[in-house]
This record gives C-alpha cells, sequence and structure tokens, in this order.
C-alpha cells in the first residue's frame, strides 16, 4: 500500500499546490482515489461540453445588444439558429405572460436558473476556518451536473509561476501536471487580464475576465472557492479536467473563464469543472477534494 501511495504522489502530486504540505495529516479520510487517468472523469466530455453550450448560448442571447456585431459576423446557419433559439423563448414567455425585449432579459443567475435549474452563490462558508464557499442557493442540482468552474491562467509545466504561486492557495495542479492560478487578486489578477487582452480577436473577447470581480458574466466561474471536505462535510462535487475543442463556437469562448500564459495557437484551451457526485440541495455549501491519487 506504501508503495502505491508513494507511485501515486509521484504521478498526482496535489490539487491545490500549497495546501497540501500543511493540511492532508488533518484529514486523511478526505483522500480520493481514482485507479487510472481516464477514470478521472465522472461524466463525458461530451456533456460537461453540452451543458457549457447550453448555458453559454443564453447568456449570449440575454446580452444581444452587446453581441449584434459578433452576431453578423457568423455565418447565416449560426445566426438563423440563435434567432430561431430567440423566437421559441418569447414564445414561451408570451405564454407565461412575461415582459419581452430585445434579447431574454435575463442576468446571469436567472441564464443559469433557466438552463440548468439552479444558482450558485459565494458566501461565508459553514466551515469556521474556511472563509468563503459557494452554496447552491436556489433550486437542485441533480448528480452528474456540471456545478461550477475552476478559473483562471493556465501554465504548462515549463512555463514560470514561481512569483504568482507566493502566498497563493488558488493553484490547482491537473493530472499532466498543467497548473491553473485561479487567485483573483494581485500578480495573479494582472496576469490574467494582461493575457486576456492579448487573445482579443480585434474588439472580441476570446475568455471572460469578468471572474475577476464581484459580478461574473458566466455565473459557473466561481470554483476556486469551492472549500475542500472534511471527516465532517463529504465531498458533494469533484473535479474534471476538460480541454475545450477546436469547434467550440468562436462567439461563444468569450465566457470561458480560463486563458493560456503562453500563446500557442495549437494547444488546446485547458479548463475545470466541477460535477456533482450526488443531488444537491437548495442551502447545501459544495465540498470538493483537494487531494486525488492516481495509482
Amino acid at each position: 500500500m506504501l508503495k502505491k501511495l508513494v507511485l501515486g504522489w509521484n504521478r498526482y502530486k496535489y490539487r491545490l499546490v500549497p495546501w497540501i504540505a500543511l493540511n492532508l495529516w488533518k484529514n486523511q479520510r478526505t483522500l480520493r482515489f481514482v485507479s487510472e487517468d481516464p477514470l478521472d472523469k465522472v461524466i463525458s466530455d461530451q456533456l460537461v461540453e453540452s451543458s457549457l453550450l447550453k448555458l453559454f448560448r443564453i447568456l449570449f442571447l440575454s446580452d444581444l445588444s452587446n453581441q449584434a456585431e459578433f452576431l453578423n459576423l457568423l455565418p447565416e446557419n449560426s445566426q438563423s439558429k440563435y434567432f430561431h433559439m430567440l423566437t421559441n423563448f418569447r414564445s414561451i414567455k408570451e405564454t407565461e405572460k412575461e415582459t419581452k425585449g430585445s434579447g431574454m432579459d435575463l442576468n446571469p443567475h436567472e441564464a443559469m436558473f433557466e438552463t440548468l435549474g439552479f444558482i450558485i452563490n459565494r458566501a461565508t462558508s459553514s466551515l469556521s476556518f474556511a472563509g468563503r464557499g459557494v452554496f447552491v442557493t436556489t433550486g437542485k442540482v441533480p448528480k452528474g451536473t456540471v456545478v461550477c468552474m475552476y478559473p483562471g491562467t493556465i501554465y504548462q509545466q515549463y512555463e514560470p509561476i514561481f512569483f504568482q504561486s507566493v502566498c497563493n492557495s488558488f493553484i490547482f495542479r491537473c493530472i499532466d501536471g498543467v497548473l491553473i492560478d485561479g487567485n483573483d487578486k494581485g500578480i495573479s489578477k494582472v496576469i490574467y487580464r494582461s493575457c486576456n487582452g492579448r487573445d482579443r480577436l480585434g474588439p472580441y473577447k476570446t475568455s471572460d475576465a469578468t471572474w475577476l470581480s464581484e459580478s461574473p458574466v458566466n455565473p459557473l466561474a466561481v470554483g476556486q472557492y469551492v472549500n475542500n471536505c472534511s471527516n465532517e462535510k463529504a465531498a458533494n462535487v469533484c473535479y474534471q479536467e476538460f480541454d475545450v475543442p477546436a469547434t467550440f463556437p468562436v462567439e461563444l469562448r468569450q465566457y470561458i473563464p480560463n486563458v493560456n500564459y503562453g500563446h500557442i495557437a495549437e494547444r488546446p484551451l485547458r479548463c475545470v469543472v466541477l460535477v456533482a457526485l450526488r443531488d444537491i440541495e437548495k442551502g447545501e455549501e459544495l465540498f470538493s477534494n483537494y487531494y486525488t491519487i492516481v495509482h
């Protein structure tokens, strides 16, 4: 068993970099074990992509007055799909005697509820020592649902992250050693904004920087505030890595809260989502595993 643990450590040293050295000994029963790399997925990549597309399309249509120029540059078949979605939505709201507007007139949390059936928000954690956490404030999260995303700058193993990592508890490690800096303050914030601006396509954004504020346009982008489970609070979500496919619609990339530190076009954009391990009821706080062993 010890040999397996050592091999696991070499393969998959940590999830949240500084956390493991200081806290593992306190909660050893909270370790998560995965027998091999491909099994570190709760749902398929297709389901992850489908969930993100569903929400992002509604966010796009809800902001149609600001997206009109982007929409006009899309192929006619893509424009038709959006106008068809908008027409159907308006018809439903007319039946429900809701007020209409030029778009869907939904704020980000309303868009989340409309597409996913729940709303999450940051608030003071139920753990006295944990600071802020993430709670389900409306609706219910079914098992196997994408609950939130882990935002931040993505670093390959060979890219510099020393200064960003000092006193930074938001650095997430993927199975292959890729790191995601989810800190929304200090030098991490400056670097993310710089990379976000660098990768713009003219006036069009290819990633989302609003997660650095208290009001993210993508309401899923709060995964960095999900606290670690404990012996008393079992994990109800887990991390799942997802590489954004090249076919992901260009107009919806503006809602992805991740950006590559290095500008290499052929490298896929790495995202991390958190997936529900069971049904999660309204009022519950989200808890994940900060340490996973792959052996």
